[in-house]
């Protein structure tokens, strides 16, 4: 008895070897890579005056209020990283749930309707490659005010994926689904949430991740020719105020952001979309 609990004991932890071998490495390579770049950065930044400032200088000028105090408000714009992010995600926010509601409308619309489509696509094809901050002065002169400005340009920044792969996702669904609902008659509403919906999930998602990066690009450049509250206003603050070190650390908490945005959408879809559909 006691051999087979030994031999099952080492079957236990042979099998999960592998994935002890494996979850340090994922953990210790970024960790040396970003620490060879750290030091490539310190030491090409070592000169008298650098263009840019080494991570050091980084952390030793942004320390004290803005890593130790991201909280702090002192009324207008004077106010922590933490209320920068948040003024920008409330924005991104709004502007990227309109963009997914309207979307993901007319994607179905337009994916179920062949006429539809030979309209509205050669005109989406066009719209979309508008860069984002083209848009701006439109929206300032509708709108007379900053946020609504910024919203907009969100919402037309992120609407385009999102239509155009939902439409792919409703072509897409296989014709054998098509026959079978007309085998069984489903009303529309059936065919709707039954088989329309389902399948073209996955490519709905697939849209949504890219909208929400582009969102988030796209409020940061937005902000900068707005102003008000906000990381981009931040980042271009400190520019003209030549305060390169607090840029810096906007940016690493922009990235940051960014990847959790895209992260969580991706465990949104990974918890939607059925595990048959997933590639």
């Amino acid at each position: 008895m006691t051999t087979n609990l030994s031999s099952s004991q080492g079957n236990i932890f042979a099998s999960l070897l592998p994935a002890f071998q494996k979850s340090p490495r994922k953990i210790v390579a970024p960790i040396i890579a970003l620490a060879i770049i750290l030091i490539i950065w310190q030491l090409l930044s070592a000169g008298e005056n650098p263009n840019l400032p080494a991570p050091l200088t980084v952390l030793k000028e942004t320390w004290d209020p803005l890593i130790v105090n991201p909280f702090y408000d002192n009324g207008g714009t004077d106010k922590g990283l933490f209320w920068q992010l948040l003024a920008s995600l409330q924005r991104v926010g709004i502007g990227f749930s309109l963009s997914a509601i309207v979307g993901i409308g007319l994607g179905i619309l337009i994916g179920s309707n062949r006429v539809m489509y030979d309209a509205l696509d050669p005109i989406f094809q066009v719209l979309r490659t508008i860069p984002p901050l083209a848009w701006l002065p439109i929206s300032l002169a509708a709108f007379r005010q900053s946020d609504p400005s910024a919203i907009f340009v969100i919402f037309i920044t992120a609407i385009w994926p999102i239509i155009i792969n939902t439409t792919v996702g409703v072509q897409q669904i296989p014709q054998d689904y098509r026959n079978v609902s007309r085998v069984l008659q489903l009303s529309k509403v059936e065919y709707f949430f039954n088989i329309l919906i389902p399948s073209a999930v996955p490519y709905i998602f697939t849209g949504l991740r890219i909208g929400i990066g582009l969102s988030w690009l796209a409020i940061v450049a937005a902000e900068m020719l707005v102003g008000g509250v906000g990381i981009g206003f931040f980042i271009w603050d400190a520019y003209n105020s030549s305060r390169m070190s607090q840029i810096i650390l906007a940016l690493i908490y922009v990235g940051v952001v960014g990847l959790i945005l895209d992260r969580l959408v991706g465990l949104i879809a990974n918890l939607v979309v059925p595990e048959e559909q997933k590639s």
